[in-house]
């Protein structure tokens, strides 16, 4: 009985972030999600009280995603001067491994893809979604990814234009994604940038 009621709940979240990514949070509601699924708004309210319940739930199985795989491909995690300090030691071909993990988990990834369009589609309109989308899209990496740089190349006045190096084609490259068919091209893309993005930052510390 616990594994089917958590199966639904599973089901609704992932019904309503398809409508979310689809139509945007604003512009869905609860008897959407409930004609959506099937349901009654009734049966729908025994398991989720508000839609704002259900983006809350929606917002904690993506961060148990992240945790997922920074256990998986065994990333460095903690405090930011902890995770800093292991990066130094992190092989840049793990790193190069990670970062495409990351934009196959935002662009191949059902859910998280329908939560990157959802935040993109309400980021102008609802600033809980403003600063979602800030969080986990754009100043959320880019202060992450300076800090990491500014303890790698030891030099902090380097590392916000080195982050911005980095993270600003990857960052493109999710539109690019979302607008063309030959997906597997936007990927190569990616992959050419990490390499010489990459091989400028092994020059840089070697040096």
């Amino acid at each position: 009985m616990e594994i089917k009621e958590k199966n639904t709940k599973d089901k609704i979240l992932e019904e309503a972030l398809k409508l979310f990514a689809q139509s945007g949070y604003m512009g869905t509601s609860m008897n959407d999600i409930a004609s959506n699924l099937g349901v009654t708004k009734a049966a729908l309210y025994k398991h989720y009280k508000s839609k704002q319940e259900i983006l809350d739930s929606i917002i904690d199985k993506m961060n148990e995603l992240d945790m997922e795989r920074v256990k998986r491909y065994e990333m460095p995690e903690g405090d930011l001067e902890k995770v800093t300090a292991e990066y130094k030691e992190t092989a840049y071909n793990k790193i190069k491994q990670f970062t495409k993990v990351q934009f196959l988990h935002w662009t191949e990834e059902e859910f998280s893809s329908c939560f990157r369009k959802m935040l993109t589609l309400e980021q102008y309109r609802e600033p809980q979604m403003a600063q979602l989308y800030q969080n986990y899209l754009a100043g959320g990496p880019l202060t992450y990814i300076e800090a990491l740089f500014s303890n790698m190349l030891g030099d902090a006045r380097k590392a916000r234009q080195t982050a911005l190096d980095f993270y600003g084609p990857i960052f493109l490259l999710y539109s690019i994604y979302d607008g063309v068919d030959d997906k597997s091209r936007v990927i190569r893309l990616l992959e050419d940038h990490m390499d010489h993005f990459l091989q400028e930052m092994q020059k840089n510390t070697s040096n």
